[in-house]
């Protein structure tokens, strides 16, 4: 039922232009920011790690420290204000902000969860000092509007909700297709199709009302998890100064991708579901042509897609040809029960959080297909194309 909601997130995050920092913020700090943090209810010890975010990859904390009688601080120097998470524990919770030079308080309480799995829950958070974050803040309350609507829709399709996840999960597609062709889910497909297309619209309007500075392109990051050629359209009506903005050329950099094609990939090594490591130089010394594929258990073309690997495998193994598949599911548990389900005959390995990125993967399924050399000779290769682009490499 969330169909798109992998491509459109953070449906609450609606952002403007800010204004001009106040003269009294920088009499106080005028070319760095401080972030003095107190958030009751944090045992003293807890680590806190400041991450950009809004880059659609993973980011290493550009600061750390520890937390002493709920306290802890931040420092340093920033261009122009930049998006961060506030990271608690290991991935345990985290509080957003909009930081830029300036004094800035964080306030909170938070309630730690009694099992070691759940996440940190945040209550009475206020953030003050950041004219960016009072900006951002006051536009994302439109969220209210949105969740709304979200649940209204959903209001009185539990069961059949219920029923789409089991089918989905025991992949019975006799049981899918008789849900989806029923009068209550053309229905609700009608109201779901409503919604994201408001959520589509009001994007789109806010993004190009900014088009003149940074928060257009930033926009776009916080609205799309990745990007497709629609957007593109999008990207040409910003300003020079908005093109040349950090977010600016993140921006550039997905949907103006240069691809891999041609250049030749660095040897990496993870490891299998036994912890056995595995590196790629051992595969491609064995094999002719090798397809580098990223997947999770979570996606379902990735999952559709299979079959047509298995396809490929079956028809080409013996002239020289491999496939690497690389999970990048935050669960090693799920890609697990994923394996075993799908029964995927080559190698299948875990993705460390740096392989992935170092391939420039934002959507998936991904796939690189690699020479002997190490050199990418193609990408994004699925089903049929698959077929016809091996069938002309072993022809030669």
């Amino acid at each position: 039922m969330k169909r798109i909601i992998n491509r459109i997130l953070g449906v609450c995050l609606i952002i403007g232009i800010a204004s001009c920092k106040s003269d009294t913020q920088k009499k106080l700090s005028p070319d760095r920011y401080e972030l003095n943090a107190i958030v009751n209810g944090v045992e003293d010890g807890m680590v806190v790690k400041l991450v950009p975010g809004a880059t659609h990859t993973s980011e290493s904390p550009i600061a750390e420290t520890r937390v002493t009688n709920g306290a802890f601080m931040f420092t340093g120097k920033l261009e122009e204000p930049r998006f961060f998470y506030i990271v608690f524990g290991e991935n345990k919770g985290m509080i957003p902000a909009l930081l830029e030079d300036s004094r800035i308080k964080l306030t909170a309480t938070a309630t730690i969860p009694d099992k070691e799995s759940d996440r940190i829950v945040f209550d009475s958070v206020h953030i003050s000092g950041s004219e960016s974050n009072d900006y951002f803040k006051e536009q994302t309350a439109f969220k209210a509007e949105l969740n709304a609507d979200y649940e209204a829709y959903h209001k009185g399709y539990e069961e059949l909700s219920m029923l789409l996840g089991k089918a989905r999960g025991e992949n019975d597609k006799k049981l899918m297709d008789s849900l989806v062709n029923t009068s209550e889910y053309k229905e609700f497909d009608r109201k779901e199709k409503a919604f994201f297309d408001k959520v589509e619209r009001k994007s789109k309007d806010l993004i190009l009302s900014h088009k003149d500075s940074w928060w257009g392109p930033f926009f776009m990051l916080i609205q799309y998890t990745y990007f497709t050629p629609e957007q593109e359209p999008i990207y040409a009506q910003f300003s020079k100064e908005a093109k040349q903005s950090y977010y600016g050329q993140l921006v550039n950099e997905e949907v103006n991708p240069k691809g891999l094609t041609g250049e030749k990939i660095s040897n990496f090594s993870l490891k299998d579901k036994d912890g056995q490591s595995t590196d790629l130089n051992t595969i491609l010394s064995e094999k002719k042509y090798v397809l580098i594929d990223f997947w999770a258990s979570w996606c379902a073309p990735c999952r559709k897609e299979i079959p047509n690997l298995k396809k490929a495998h079956k028809d080409f193994s013996k002239k020289g040809f491999e496939i690497l598949s690389i999970s990048i599911d935050e669960k090693q548990n799920a890609w697990l029960k994923a394996l075993e389900e799908e029964n995927m005959q080559w190698p299948n390995l875990f993705d460390d959080d740096k392989v992935s990125k170092t391939f420039k993967v934002k959507a998936i399924p991904a796939t690189f297909l690699v020479d002997e050399n190490g050199f990418v000779v193609a990408e994004n290769l699925r089903g049929e194309a698959l077929d016809e682009k091996l069938a002309e490499l072993f022809k030669e």
